[in-house]
């Protein structure tokens, strides 16, 4: 464990029991979250790579334009 980590679960370990649990419940569904999203990314990555190469190639045939996004 880092020792931020550490330092956190430290300080945590102060709090009214409610809003540990209220913490912890929230630090378990973001770590889901966090590797329900790598799944997913790995799980796409030739599809992201088949789309850069498609994008890549519009841009060198010119058949993109410059934008900003409040432009889009």
């Amino acid at each position: 464990m880092t020792s931020l980590l550490n330092e956190a679960f430290e300080k945590a370990s102060r709090l009214p029991e409610e809003l540990q649990n209220q913490l912890a419940q929230e630090l378990l569904e973001e770590i889901e979250w966090e590797s329900r999203w790598d799944r997913t990314l790995a799980a796409s990555q030739d599809k992201l790579d088949q789309m850069a190469a498609k994008a890549a190639a519009a841009y060198r045939a010119g058949k993109t334009k410059e934008m900003g996004f409040d432009e889009l």
